[in-house]
């Protein structure tokens, strides 16, 4: 396996979740649900990750900021753009992938 010094992994790791959160904004046809149901993660997620980055650095970045980080704008207005309702076969799928021990 190729390894590089601390600060280049940094950098490269920055640069490929910098990647993800700019593909993320442009793919607003996929929704939540969709993500949860296949990769068992979403945009929540990552944001969630986020915050709890912040939080172990012993910064403090609030659930809303997060959201607006990976979404790009207020989760609200995205919800209000992009969001559709889940149909009742991704609510079905979302419940089957749930971990049982939860």
């Amino acid at each position: 396996m190729k390894t590089f010094d601390p600060q280049t992994t940094l950098e490269l790791e920055a640069a490929a979740f910098r990647r993800l959160v700019t593909h993320l904004r442009s793919r607003t046809d996929v929704q939540n649900i969709d993500m949860m149901n296949l990769a068992g993660f979403c945009r929540n997620c990552l944001s969630n990750w986020l915050a709890d980055a912040a939080r172990d650095k012993g910064l403090e970045l609030s659930k809303d900021d997060a959201r607006e980080i990976i979404y790009g704008m207020p989760y609200k207005d995205w919800q209000a753009k992009y969001q559709t309702e889940a149909s009742p076969q991704q609510q079905a799928a979302f419940q089957d992938s749930k971990p049982h021990d939860h």
